[in-house]
């Protein structure tokens, strides 16, 4: 683990700023291993000491990683001047860390959307070579029909010419359906239902890999992950598109 000043141990394990966190050490609110500790610059390793703050145990952790349940009308970004984001979703404490969304998510659509400030996750979950299956749930008009199966299997070729990587259609009662890709080329989704002559009416991101959205996350919130949970249902857990 890296060795940090206390006080920005302080700032990115609470809702603190690093100047209240400086005043919080100094006034004799902050201890190390039981014993009241008033030196901001005291170097620790957060692995090896016990940190409290007003008697309560800090959290500390290099990497963070966030699954939201983000709602359609929200932007996939982290800022934007005129439109609200996901970043805007989340507290002032968490968005310090450095979070950014892994991935994309158009603005009308909804569902699991991964959050973390760990780059070399995010680049790997995103590398084409992983191929990490993304589960959709897709409300379309017409309805999506059995023809439409062996073209997704096939790979659809998209009006601009490109042909999509092979890709799982199920067909559901009435006007929906669940689309598995393990690409993320521009509104992907939309693209292919319009190249079979379908539009998409929503469309909701349920999986990607073996995560799933959980049942009971309401749209808007969201849930800290384990690392270990995290990479074994993403990386260890996928669905092939030909199951």
């Amino acid at each position: 683990m890296p060795t940090l000043r206390l006080d920005k141990l302080l700032c990115d394990s609470s809702a603190l700023s690093r100047s209240e966190a400086r005043i919080a050490i100094r006034t004799g609110r902050v201890s190390v291993d039981g014993a009241a500790e008033r030196r901001p610059e005291r170097k620790l390793d957060p692995a090896a000491h016990s940190v409290t703050l007003d008697g309560a145990p800090l959290r500390w952790a290099e990497y963070v990683y966030y699954l939201l349940n983000k709602p359609a009308g929200v932007l996939t970004a982290t800022e934007d001047a005129a439109q609200r984001t996901v970043l805007d979703l989340f507290p002032a404490e968490i968005r310090k860390s450095g979070i950014f969304p892994v991935g994309r998510l158009d603005k009308d659509a909804a569902g699991l959307l991964l959050l973390t400030n760990d780059g070399a996750f995010a680049h790997e979950l995103m590398s084409p070579r992983k191929a990490v299956p993304k589960i959709y749930r897709a409300l379309t008009d017409p309805p999506m029909a059995e023809g439409d199966i062996p073209a997704f299997a096939e790979g659809v070729i998209l009006g601009d010419g490109a042909r999509c990587a092979p890709a799982k259609l199920e067909l559901l009662p009435g006007t929906e359906c669940r689309i598995t890709v393990t690409e993320g080329r521009y509104h992907q989704v939309k693209r292919m239902v319009a190249a079979r002559g379908k539009r998409v009416r929503s469309l909701e991101r349920i999986a990607i890999g073996g995560l799933r959205l959980p049942d009971g996350l309401d749209r808007g919130a969201y849930a800290r992950l384990e690392p270990g949970t995290l990479m074994k249902s993403v990386f260890q857990s996928s669905t092939s598109v030909h199951a």
